[in-house]
């Protein structure tokens, strides 16, 4: 990964230990394992941030705080990959989810709403209590696929970035001996 272009967006750890809310935490957040972006925290980050993407409401980025740091993973960025889930893709996720629950759980009968009756928080958690079982089981399920794809892809496209530096300067060292 571009480690330069990352740490432009990023905030320094500096920043956010200095604040007056974070002086009950420093110690913890105070490890440097947390803030590093390399080979082990980004794809281990990236499969915290998809697991607890799928976290009901806001509590998605307490999740991935309260995992981040006991794993020692990358705060920043296991925070930034839950804002895949969002309004518009939401909706498509739990019933994607749904579906993939009544794979494992089996049951028969589709529900008449598939789709939420309003788009408020109070319709949206109605809607989400009545598909019940098969919606609970799915969620965990496609969570855990989506952090094990997003830990692969990850780690991947880390290994791809490190082969082409390597070519690279293998091709420059290369360069500069022919001149």
């Amino acid at each position: 990964m571009p480690r330069k272009h990352f740490h432009r967006y990023l905030p320094t750890p500096e920043a956010i230990l200095a604040k007056r809310w974070c002086a009950p935490f420093r110690p913890w957040l105070g490890h440097p394992s947390l803030w590093h972006l390399n080979r082990r925290s980004v794809p281990g980050a990236a499969a915290i941030g998809m697991f607890c993407g799928l976290i009901p409401g806001p509590f998605q980025m307490v999740g991935a705080l309260l995992l981040a740091v006991p794993l020692r993973k990358n705060i920043p960025l296991a925070l930034a990959v839950t804002f895949y889930t969002n309004p518009f893709t939401i909706v498509p996720l739990y019933l994607l989810a749904y579906g993939y629950g009544r794979l494992f759980v089996g049951d028969g009968e589709v529900p008449h709403h598939l789709v939420p009756d309003g788009w408020d928080f109070s319709a949206l958690w109605h809607w989400a209590l009545g598909l019940g079982k098969p919606l609970a089981v799915g969620l965990v399920a496609l969570a855990l696929t989506l952090a094990l794809v997003g830990y692969i892809a990850a780690a991947l496209a880390w290994r791809l970035h490190v082969v082409r530096a390597w070519r690279r300067r293998a091709a420059g060292r290369r360069a500069g001996r022919t001149l």
